[in-house]
């Protein structure tokens, strides 16, 4: 019979949480440095920008492997690069693009592999790598010591095909993209009404727009 917990066991269970600052805590709170992340956000939203700032930022609290699925390293990929200046987090970042699901496997059993892995996007990883909702999960539960960042398409405003959708409901950090604004949807949220801003001249040219 599998264990069931007491009240008291689950009160005196402790986390390792991201020490980051106001900037990021304010709109994600303190999430478990093993919390699983789901984000997603249209074409042109803001969504790549956010993804490669959260990963300059983790970098701060280890290694983190960007599964460039979507994009590649293309002319934008290395531009993007380039403005948010990763050159700084130079020997704690690492972008691989094709790399099947068995192959990422392997590297992350290697002593040192990543602690933060972030797969862009699902729904090409499930097309051209092997991945599903099911092994996607199975990643999270073999190594539950590291933290899986999902980033997904939308198509009406709803995360592309129903692995993706089942995918968003168990991962603990559901973060959208919306007109260069990043909003925590939960489990663990920040201050009320506050969101991480992506790009303040997008947004501003965006306000002034509407």
């Amino acid at each position: 019979m599998k264990r069931a917990y007491s009240p008291k066991e689950i009160a005196a269970k402790k986390w390792v949480t991201l020490p980051w600052g106001e900037k990021w805590s304010k709109p994600f709170g303190e999430p478990a440095d093993n919390a699983s992340w789901f984000i997603s956000g249209a074409s042109a939203s803001g969504k790549s920008s956010f993804v490669m700032q959260l990963a300059k930022e983790l970098c701060k609290y280890g290694p983190v492997l960007y599964l460039s699925y979507e994009e590649g390293v293309n002319q934008s990929f290395q531009r993007r690069m380039d403005y948010l200046g990763m050159d700084e987090v130079q020997g704690r970042f690492r972008v691989v693009t094709d790399d099947s699901y068995d192959e990422l496997v392997e590297r992350l059993r290697k002593p040192k592999s990543p602690k933060f892995v972030i797969v862009d996007s699902f729904q090409v990883a499930v097309d051209d790598a092997g991945f599903s909702y099911e092994k996607a999960v199975e990643l999270m539960k073999r190594f539950p010591k590291k933290c899986f960042i999902y980033i997904s398409q939308e198509d009406k405003s709803q995360p592309t095909g129903k692995p993706a959708r089942r995918l968003r409901y168990i991962c603990d950090m559901k973060v959208r993209v919306m007109g260069y604004k990043a909003y925590c949807m939960g489990r663990a949220i920040g201050e009320a009404g506050t969101y991480y801003v992506v790009w303040k001249e997008g947004l501003i040219q965006t306000s002034n727009n509407l």
